[in-house]
C-alpha cells in the first residue's frame, strides 16, 4: 500500500508541463555570450581592458532584448522587452546605438551577404528599414547617465517605480546593463571618506557605497526577475608576461575542435572590486584584444578578440571580431 502511494502521482502531465513552462527560459544572447546559459537574476560581469568590445557586446544585447521576435512576418529573433542601460563611463553614444539598431532592422529581411554589400556601397543614412519597428525598439530602451557614486544610487532606488510604470504598459523589463561598474571605484577611493550632507548622518566608505548598490540591484532582481550585465575595465600586471601569455594563445589545440584551436589560458589581471561585489556576481567572461588583424570581404582589417569564460570555468577561448553588423567568429 505504502509503494502504490509512493508511486502514485501528484500531479497531472499537464500540471507539469504548465510548472516546468513558467520558468525563467534562458537568455539566447550572441557571440561569444551564447557559451553559458544566462537566466532572470543573473549577474554577468564583462571584464577587460580598454578597448575590449565591452560596451559593444552590451549594445548587442540590449539590441537583441528590444528587437521582437516576429514582425510582419520577418524573423529578427528578439526578446520584445525593456532595456535599462545605466551609463557610468559616460561614453555612450546614442547614434552608434540608433545606427546598429537600423543595421539589425535591415538585416532581418536580407541576406548576410546582401547586408555586408549594403554597408559597404550605402551610406548611413541610406540603410532600409521598417520605421514603426525602429521607433517601437527605442522606445524599449532606457538610457541613464550618472556622474558620481551618489547618482548612481539614486538611480537605482527609483528604478523600481520607473519597471513598474512600464509594467503597466504592457512592457517587461529584461535587462540591467551598467557601463562601467568601476567607473567611480579610484574617485572614491582617493577620498578618506565621501562626502554627506549633515554632520549627523554616517560616513560612507567606498565598501559601504558599494554594499548598497548591491543591495539594491539585489531588491530590483528580486522584486523584477531580469538579467544584469555590467562591464568592468581590467588592470594586468607585468606586461612582458602577459605578451608572452598572449603569444601562447595562439598556439594550435588539436584536442578541442569547437574553440577554432586556440588553448584555454586564464590571463592575469588585478581585481580591485570589493568583495561584496565579487561574490554578487554569478558569471563572468574575460575579453582580451589581440595583436592580429583580419581582412574581411569590405577591404577592412578588423581587430581580433579574445574571450575567456571565469565563472563557470570553460577548457577553451573564443576568437571573434567586431563589425557594425554583429559579432564574428574567427576559426
Amino acid at each position: 500500500m505504502e509503494a502504490k502511494g509512493w508511486i502514485s502521482g501528484d500531479e497531472s502531465a499537464k500540471e507539469m508541463l504548465g510548472r516546468v513552462l513558467s520558468r525563467a527560459r534562458p537568455f539566447l544572447l550572441l557571440p561569444p555570450l551564447h557559451r553559458v546559459p544566462l537566466r532572470p537574476r543573473n549577474v554577468l560581469e564583462i571584464v577587460g581592458p580598454s578597448p575590449s568590445a565591452k560596451t559593444h557586446l552590451l549594445i548587442q544585447a540590449a539590441l537583441t532584448c528590444v528587437l521582437p521576435v516576429d514582425w510582419n512576418g520577418v524573423h529578427y529573433g528578439g526578446f520584445d522587452g525593456f532595456v535599462i542601460f545605466i551609463d557610468l563611463d559616460c561614453r555612450f553614444d546614442i547614434f552608434r546605438f540608433s545606427h546598429l539598431l537600423k543595421l539589425r532592422l535591415a538585416s532581418g529581411s536580407i541576406s548576410e551577404i546582401d547586408r555586408e554589400q549594403n554597408n559597404s556601397t550605402k551610406e548611413r543614412s541610406s540603410i532600409a528599414y521598417d520605421e514603426e519597428l525602429y521607433t517601437l525598439c527605442m522606445r524599449r530602451f532606457l538610457y541613464v547617465r550618472c556622474y558620481d557614486s551618489f547618482e548612481f544610487l539614486a538611480t537605482l532606488k527609483t528604478l523600481h517605480y520607473r519597471i513598474q510604470k512600464e509594467k503597466a504598459y504592457g512592457t517587461c523589463v529584461h535587462m540591467l546593463l551598467i557601463d562601467s561598474i568601476g567607473a567611480f571605484h579610484w574617485i572614491d577611493r582617493a577620498s578618506t571618506c565621501l562626502p554627506l550632507r549633515g554632520n549627523n548622518r554616517k560616513s560612507h566608505s567606498i565598501q559601504t557605497v558599494l554594499e548598497t548598490v548591491v543591495q539594491e540591484i539585489r531588491k530590483l532582481l528580486l522584486l523584477h526577475p531580469m538579467l544584469a550585465i555590467a562591464t568592468k575595465a581590467t588592470l594586468f600586471g607585468n606586461r612582458a608576461m602577459n605578451e608572452a601569455k598572449c603569444r601562447n594563445l595562439r598556439k594550435p589545440d588539436t584536442s578541442n575542435s569547437q574553440s577554432g584551436g586556440i588553448t584555454a589560458l586564464q590571463l592575469p589581471y588585478r581585481e580591485y572590486m570589493p568583495s561584496v561585489w565579487q561574490t554578487f556576481v554569478t558569471h563572468r567572461i574575460l575579453l582580451r584584444p589581440s595583436d592580429d588583424h583580419l581582412a574581411v570581404s569590405d577591404d577592412q582589417n578588423h581587430s581580433v578578440y579574445f574571450s575567456e569564460w571565469l565563472l563557470p570555468s570553460l577548457s577553451f577561448l573564443d576568437k571573434f571580431i567586431v563589425k557594425e553588423a554583429g559579432v564574428f567568429f574567427v576559426a
